[in-house]
C-alpha cells in the first residue's frame, strides 16, 4: 500500500513538473503585465485589455465580468468577440441581425469600421430571409450587392425562430450557409473585399405581395467553433473581421523571424500588412517570434539519432555526424600529417623568400648608392625603411577594401601606422627590371624634393616580394575624378578653385625645372597624377618615370613614355624630352580645368579626338566659350580671366617647344591673375564696408580716409 502511494505521488510530481515547463516555455501572447484571457477567450496582442496593452484604440478589448463566463467586447464597435486568430489576422465577432416586422427579434446595430484597421472579411456570406424581401448591402458604391428572397405558393411570411436554427446546422463546414438557402425563404450572396460598413437595406421585392412580413439580413462567416455555438443559436451568428497594420508598425518587427505580407490594394491610404511567424519560429508576430528548438520536439527532429546529432540553429536545425573513435583517430592522423607538411612547406618557403629578399635588398642598395653618387647631392632627405609587418598591419594585410587607386605603375592602399598617421602605400604590380628601376628612381627623385605642392615620400619597404613606397595620404582623390567623374556633386570645382589648382601645379613644375638643386623632368603630368587634399590644394604625384638632369642639360633622349593625350608631339617624334614637354602636358591639364572634358574622347563616328587639338581650333575660330565647362561659365565676372588663362593654355600647347613659355613664366602669369582677383574682392568688400561706415563718428571717418588712401 505504501509503495503504491509513493508511486502515485512520484507520477503526480512528474506531471506537475512537465506542466510547469510547458507554461514557462510557452511564448507570451500579450504584452508584459497585461491580461491575456477574458473568460475562456484568448486576447493576444495587438489586442489587449487595459492601458498600454493594445497597439492602438481600435484594438482595445473590454472584458464584461458581469456575466459568467466573462465575455470580451471590441470596445470601439461594441461587438462581442468569439475568437481572435493571429495566423489569419482575423477576429470573429457577434454578427448584428438587421430586421423589419420580425416580432420578438431585437434589431441589431449597424457596423461602421471606417477609419479603422478593420474591414469585413470577404469570407462572410450576406444572408437574408423573407417572402417578399430584397436585401441590399448599402454603403458599398459603386457596386450594388444584395439578393432576393421569395416564398412558394400562398405563403407570405417566414418564422424567423424556425428559420435561423436551420441556417446553422452545418456550422462545422466552411460552406455551411450555401447548402440551404436557394432563394426560397432565404437568399445568400458573397460580399466584395475591403467592405467597412454593414448597414443593409430591406425592401419589398414585389409591390403586389404582402409587405408586412418579417424581413431580416445578417453577415455570417468564420469557422463555426464552439465559442459561438454555446450562445443562443436563434439570434447569434459569427461575423469575420480582418485587420491590417500600417508600415510604421511593421518597422518594429524582426524581419528574420517575422514575415509581414503586403495587401497590395490601393484602397488603403498607405501600405497595409499582416504578419505571421516565419517557419522555425513561434509566438506572437507583433511582440516578437521566438526560435523553436526542433531538437526537443520529435515532430520536427528528422535526424537519425544513432548516426546524426540534432543541433538547433536560429530558425532551423541541422544534423551533424556523430564522431566515432575510428573517425577521430583517422582525423587526428590526417591532421598530424598535414601539419607536418604545412610547417615544412612554410619553413622552406620562408627560407627561400628570405634569400630572395636579401639578394634583392643588396641589389637595390647598390643601385641606390650609384644613384646617390651620380646625383652628387648633400641635401637628400633619408627615406625611412618600413618593415613589411608594419605595413601589413597598417593596410589590414593589403585588403582590397583599402585600395584607393590603381594604375600602370601599381596599386595604392590606404593605411594607418602605429603612431596614428594615415598614409598611402604604393605596391608595384610587376617585379621586373624596368619596374624596379621605376621604384628606385621614384625614391631617389622624391628624396631630393621638398615642396608643398609635391606629394611627400615618407619611406619604402624592401622586404616584400613587390616594392613598396609609403607616401603622405592625400584625402580628396585626384583632379581627374573631380573634373570627369563628379565625385562630389555638392561641391563642384569653382573657377577660383580651378585657378588655384592650376597655379599650384605650375608652381610645383617651376620648382622642379628651375628651383630644385638638380633640375627634374616629371614626364607624366596628367590630371590623374594631381592629388587634392582636404583644402583642395594640389599635390603632384607619381615620379616613376621622372628624370633628374645635369644643370645646363636641355633634353633627355629616351624611349617614348607617358600617357596618350598628354604627350608632347615634338617628343613623340624625336624621342627627346625637354622641360617644354612638361609644359605641353601642363597645357592639356589647364585645358581640362577650363573645359571639364577628358584629354581624349570619341565622336559619334567613333573617331578619336584630342582635346588639345579641339581647343586650339575653337580658339582660332573665336568659339572659345562653346567649349568652356558650363559649371564655370555660369559664374559671373570671369570672362576676361578665362580668356587670359585660355591664351596661356594655347601658348603651352604650341607644336613648337621653343615657342612655349617656361613653367616659371606660366606660374608668374597665373599668380598675377589670382592676385588681381584677390585685390578685386578686397576692393569690393571695402566698398561695402565704406557704405556701412558713413554714419560713424569723426574719429572713425578719419581712420577710414587714411586706410582708403593706402
Amino acid at each position: 500500500m505504501g509503495v503504491k502511494l509513493v508511486s502515485q505521488i512520484s507520477f503526480s510530481l512528474e506531471i506537475l513538473l512537465i506542466s510547469i515547463q510547458l507554461v514557462v516555455a510557452a511564448p507570451r501572447i500579450s504584452k508584459p503585465n497585461c491580461a491575456d484571457h477574458c473568460g475562456d477567450i484568448s486576447i493576444p496582442y495587438p489586442f489587449g485589455m487595459g492601458d498600454d496593452c493594445y497597439m492602438e484604440d481600435w484594438f482595445e478589448i473590454e472584458c464584461d465580468n458581469t456575466v459568467n463566463p466573462p465575455r470580451p467586447l471590441l470596445s470601439r464597435v461594441n461587438l462581442e468577440v468569439f475568437l481572435i486568430d493571429l495566423d489569419l489576422s482575423a477576429i470573429e465577432v457577434e454578427s448584428p441581425i438587421i430586421s423589419s416586422n420580425c416580432s420578438g427579434l431585437e434589431n441589431g446595430l449597424l457596423v461602421n469600421l471606417t477609419g479603422s484597421p478593420f474591414f469585413l472579411s470577404d469570407e462572410n456570406v450576406f444572408t437574408a430571409t423573407g417572402c417578399n424581401t430584397r436585401a441590399l448591402l448599402t454603403h458599398n458604391s459603386p457596386q450594388l450587392v444584395g439578393c432576393d428572397s421569395t416564398c412558394l405558393g400562398q405563403k407570405d411570411d417566414v418564422d424567423w425562430r424556425e428559420m435561423l436554427p436551420k441556417l446553422r446546422k452545418k456550422a462545422s463546414d466552411r460552406d455551411w450557409l450555401t447548402d440551404y438557402c436557394n432563394g426560397y425563404n432565404c437568399c445568400q450572396t458573397v460580399i466584395p473585399s475591403l467592405v467597412m460598413v454593414f448597414n443593409p437595406t430591406l425592401q419589398d421585392k414585389d409591390a403586389n405581395r404582402n409587405k408586412s412580413g418579417c424581413k431580416l439580413a445578417f453577415l455570417a462567416g468564420g469557422s463555426g467553433l464552439k465559442s459561438w455555438r454555446k450562445k443562443d443559436p436563434n439570434v447569434q451568428f459569427p461575423m469575420l473581421i480582418d485587420w491590417k497594420i500600417n508600415s510604421t508598425r511593421r518597422k518594429i518587427v524582426d524581419p528574420e523571424a517575422v514575415n509581414c505580407s503586403n495587401y497590395n490594394d490601393h484602397s488603403f491610404d498607405e501600405p497595409a500588412f499582416r504578419c505571421s511567424c516565419n517557419p522555425g519560429f513561434e509566438g506572437n508576430p507583433y511582440l516578437g517570434c521566438t526560435d523553436i528548438d526542433e531538437c526537443k520536439d520529435p515532430n520536427y527532429d528528422q535526424c537519425l539519432r544513432k548516426i546524426l546529432k540534432c543541433v538547433n540553429t536560429h530558425g532551423s536545425y541541422r544534423c551533424v555526424p556523430q564522431t566515432k573513435w575510428i573517425i577521430i583517430f583517422g582525423i587526428c592522423a590526417v591532421v598530424i600529417v598535414l601539419t607536418v607538411l604545412i610547417i615544412g612547406a612554410r619553413r622552406l618557403n620562408k627560407n627561400i623568400q628570405k634569400r630572395k629578399n636579401i639578394k634583392r635588398r643588396e641589389k637595390f642598395f647598390k643601385r641606390m648608392l650609384q644613384q646617390h653618387e651620380s646625383s652628387s647631392q648633400d641635401n637628400i632627405e633619408k627615406a625611412k625603411i618600413f618593415s613589411l609587418k608594419e605595413l601589413e598591419k597598417a593596410t589590414d594585410h593589403f585588403n582590397v577594401n583599402r585600395i584607393i587607386g590603381q594604375g600602370g605603375q601599381g596599386t595604392v592602399y590606404k593605411g594607418m601606422l602605429v603612431d596614428g598617421r594615415i598614409v598611402a602605400v604604393k605596391k608595384s604590380n610587376v617585379v621586373d627590371e624596368s619596374k624596379f628601376e621605376h621604384f628606385i628612381n621614384e625614391v631617389v627623385i622624391l628624396s631630393q624634393i621638398n615642396h608643398r605642392n609635391v606629394v611627400k615620400l615618407l619611406g619604402c619597404c624592401l622586404e616584400a616580394e613587390f616594392p613598396l613606397l609609403i607616401y603622405e595620404f592625400i584625402s580628396n582623390g585626384t583632379l581627374f575624378q573631380y573634373l570627369h567623374e563628379q565625385v562630389d556633386e555638392e561641391f563642384p570645382l569653382s573657377w577660383a578653385t580651378r585657378l588655384q589648382i592650376a597655379t599650384e601645379i605650375s608652381g610645383a613644375l617651376s620648382y622642379l625645372h628651375s628651383a630644385a638643386a638638380i633640375p627634374i623632368f616629371h614626364r607624366d603630368i596628367k590630371s590623374k597624377n594631381i592629388l587634392l587634399d582636404e583644402k583642395y590644394k594640389a599635390k603632384v604625384s607619381d615620379f616613376g618615370i621622372s628624370r633628374s638632369v645635369a644643370i645646363g642639360q636641355t633634353h633627355l633622349t629616351t624611349k617614348v613614355q607617358g600617357t596618350f593625350g598628354y604627350l608632347d608631339p615634338e617628343y613623340f617624334q624625336s624621342s627627346q624630352f625637354t622641360e617644354k614637354s612638361d609644359v605641353y602636358s601642363f597645357g592639356v591639364v589647364l585645358v581640362e580645368l577650363l573645359t571639364g572634358q577628358e584629354p581624349i574622347c570619341s565622336t559619334k563616328s567613333e573617331d578619336v579626338v584630342s582635346l588639345a587639338t579641339s581647343f586650339i581650333q575653337m580658339m582660332e575660330s573665336n568659339r572659345l566659350f562653346e567649349i568652356i565647362d558650363p559649371r564655370i561659365v555660369e559664374q559671373y565676372s570671369i570672362k576676361e580671366e578665362v580668356m587670359v588663362v585660355a591664351n596661356i593654355a594655347k601658348r603651352c600647347l604650341n607644336l613648337s617647344g621653343k615657342k612655349r613659355p617656361t613653367m616659371k613664366q606660366v606660374t608668374m602669369e597665373l599668380e598675377a591673375i589670382r592676385f588681381s582677383r584677390e585685390n578685386a574682392c578686397i576692393e569690393e568688400n571695402w566698398e561695402e564696408n565704406e557704405l556701412d561706415l558713413q554714419d560713424f563718428a569723426a574719429a572713425s571717418t578719419s581712420i577710414l580716409v587714411s586706410t582708403t588712401a593706402w
